[in-house]
């Protein structure tokens, strides 16, 4: 082996090893995840090939010398020799033609494989693998966490603190204001899914509605007024959603962010969409955002 080859080698070897302690360093799982793995096991490869080649050709570019037969065309004195192509080449040309058969026909067909499809199979993976890991969390690390998922989804239209940015949407740091809520007696609701299903427009008006507005939007402190009747047999006499079965009028509860998320809410401040495709339900991400909205109304 002579000095040339060794140096090559060493070079290869030093790049791989920088490589690895690059990825290492950047607490990426190489094993664990297809693409990563692929990813790595190129970068090797093109290390190595580059290496090898370039030795290769260097050691024939001091020893070969042209010869062969001239074709009768030239170009300014500059001839082409009537070579045969290197065998090289054609295998190459072959295996990759194998290979796309295999790839279009077998591997992934054209009429069976999605790329979209591959896609939510790789984020289904992950978010299994993501909610084994954290399905212990504590209360702090839910909460970071789920400032970190408001920040990116929420914090657009209900401002970075949560405030809502003016009435321009929901207001984490309340409940409801009596506008809202005058909106929802007068027109009813029937989006969110719960099991009590729609509430009825009109279920009290006047001044029964607008004493019940202002119960509800303060907190539902204070003397209840006797037209809440109308409210408590499906919200309960403390407002709280009987476990689920209806919103919670209080609190920003589990089941009422659950709902919110995966239906979406039209109201008298504007229509906010279902983000059940990016924030699946029951998830750790839902878990944590329901701290994080939790923190801020506290």
């Amino acid at each position: 082996m002579n000095g040339l080859m060794i140096k090559a080698l060493g070079f290869a070897a030093l790049l791989i090893i920088a490589t690895i302690a690059v990825v290492m360093s950047l607490d990426i799982d190489i094993t664990g995840d297809s693409v990563n793995a692929i990813t790595m096991g190129g970068a090797i490869a093109v290390a190595t090939i580059t290496a090898a080649v370039a030795v290769k050709y260097i050691n024939q570019m001091k020893t070969d010398t042209a010869s062969g037969e001239l074709a009768d065309e030239n170009w300014d004195g500059i001839g082409e020799y009537k070579n045969e192509l290197p065998s090289g080449w054609a295998y190459t040309f072959l295996a990759v033609f194998l290979w796309s058969m295999w790839y279009g026909l077998i591997g992934y067909p054209v009429n069976a494989y999605s790329q979209i499809g591959e896609y939510n199979e790789e984020v289904l993976a992950y978010n299994e693998k993501f909610a084994t890991i954290h399905k212990d969390a504590d209360a702090a690390t839910l909460k970071e966490m789920g400032e970190s998922i408001f920040l990116v989804q929420c914090a657009q239209c209900h401002g970075t603190i949560g405030d809502g940015l003016s009435g321009k949407a929901q207001d984490f740091t309340t409940r409801m204001t009596k506008e809202q809520v005058l909106d929802v007696i007068n027109n009813g609701s029937n989006q969110l899914g719960y099991a009590m299903g729609m509430m009825p427009p009109g279920m009290a008006s006047g001044a029964d509605a607008e004493a019940i507005a202002a119960y509800v939007a303060g907190g539902m402190k204070g003397e209840q007024p006797a037209a809440f009747a109308a409210c408590s047999s499906c919200h309960g006499a403390d407002g709280k959603g009987m476990d689920g079965m209806a919103p919670n009028l209080v609190e920003y509860d589990n089941a009422l962010l659950n709902h919110v998320l995966q239906n979406g809410k039209k109201g008298v401040i504007g229509k906010m969409p279902s983000f059940k495709t990016l924030i699946p339900s029951e998830s750790v991400q839902e878990k944590a955002l329901t701290v994080y909205i939790q923190s801020l109304s506290n």
